[in-house]
């Protein structure tokens, strides 16, 4: 993984969030509520927060959402990005009332001049503006050209967009150029990062599916790409409850060895020679350590195979033998338990050690 890579791009303020110039990968999503209802808003804001969502993204379809959208900025723990498509005068309007950022498509407002009008707005109050560019938001002078394939369009679209943002004087922006499929994905984001190489990238696949569709094709795209350096912040769009979208971009970076917020669990596949009924040990263990903030390690091996020996790198870890298991520190044993305790028994040396949420 190239870190360098990463610190070409300029650094762009999101609240107090910095998206590029080196800073760690953010991690965003978008809520699912409607806007004008700022309380449940709010509440959605906070649970994603408490996941560790960074940088909140919500819908502004009409100019009935915008009161909602000053309280919610006004209160949010997060910096709250307006998302705005069609009506270039809503995004002049939440950029006097509070967002932190806003996200355009500039192949959908309208023509250049309301998109001039929204950068002129962003300037006034010193927020960076997201350009998002997809198939439904090409620039027209490439939209229907039949000499083209999507990733030219993409691309094509993208630098133009980013170049008359230079030429009206604003740089302030971040740039996302999405499609629902992991190869497109790639050639895009690929060939943005060599021709547009100052510019910070949200990365991410859009209209990716279902959770476990959405996961593997974000997954495969995402870490793909931030593996080799290209992507400043994410979002993995999933039809899912949006908390799923931040466990998900957590577990990619912390598998890709980037940041890491919560445990990582170690465990076997299972086989024939595992004494205890393994998966639902597995799963409660998952389940009870969604309540643990430490980046620390904790291993549920089925056998004496995949015990101790394997897992000797983990902080904390069980090796499970016919109807009991045994805790172990380090690759170093601490204790027999019994099967019925070993969850309860793993959780009081996880505590005692690392403390509760």
């Amino acid at each position: 993984m190239s870190e360098l890579a990463r610190t070409k791009t300029h650094p762009v303020m999101v609240g107090p969030v910095q998206v590029g110039g080196g800073a760690p990968v953010s991690v965003q999503s978008m809520c699912t509520t409607k806007t004008d209802d700022a309380d449940a808003t709010l509440h959605q804001i906070k649970k994603l927060a408490e996941a560790g969502c960074e940088i909140i993204r919500v819908a502004i379809p009409d100019a009935k959402a915008l009161n909602g959208f000053e309280e919610i900025c006004k209160y949010s723990p997060l910096p709250v990005v307006a998302d705005i498509h069609f009506d270039y005068k809503l995004a002049l309007e939440a950029a006097k009332r509070g967002a932190a950022a806003l996200r355009i498509n500039p192949g959908n407002i309208g023509s250049m001049e309301r998109v001039d009008a929204v950068i002129d707005a962003a300037k006034e109050a010193h927020i960076p503006i997201r350009i998002g560019v997809n198939a439904g938001s090409l620039a027209k002078e490439f939209d229907t050209r039949q000499d083209m394939t999507l990733v030219e369009k993409l691309v094509a679209s993208s630098k133009s967009f980013v170049e008359h943002f230079s030429s009206r004087g604003f740089d302030n922006i971040v740039l996302s150029a999405k499609a629902h499929d992991v190869p497109t994905t790639l050639a895009v984001y690929r060939a943005l990062s060599k021709e547009l190489p100052q510019i910070p990238l949200h990365v991410g696949v859009t209209e990716a599916g279902a959770l476990r569709q959405g996961t593997v094709k974000n997954s495969a795209a995402v870490g793909i790409l931030l593996e080799s350096g290209i992507g400043d912040t994410m979002r993995l769009s999933l039809t899912a409850d949006p908390i799923e979208e931040v466990h998900v971009a957590w577990e990619l970076l912390a598998a890709l060895g980037m940041r890491r917020i919560k445990p990582e669990l170690v465990s076997c596949p299972t086989c024939g020679r595992c004494g205890v009924d393994m998966i639902p040990i597995a799963e409660e263990v998952t389940k009870r350590l969604d309540g643990v903030r430490a980046p620390i390690s904790v291993a549920v091996m089925g056998c004496v195979v995949n015990g101790p020996g394997e897992a000797k790198g983990v902080d904390l870890g069980v090796a499970c033998g016919k109807g009991q298991a045994v805790l172990f520190e380090n690759g170093n044993p601490i204790r027999k338990v019994p099967e019925d305790k070993i969850v309860d028994e793993l959780f009081t040396e996880i505590e005692n050690r690392f403390g509760k949420k």
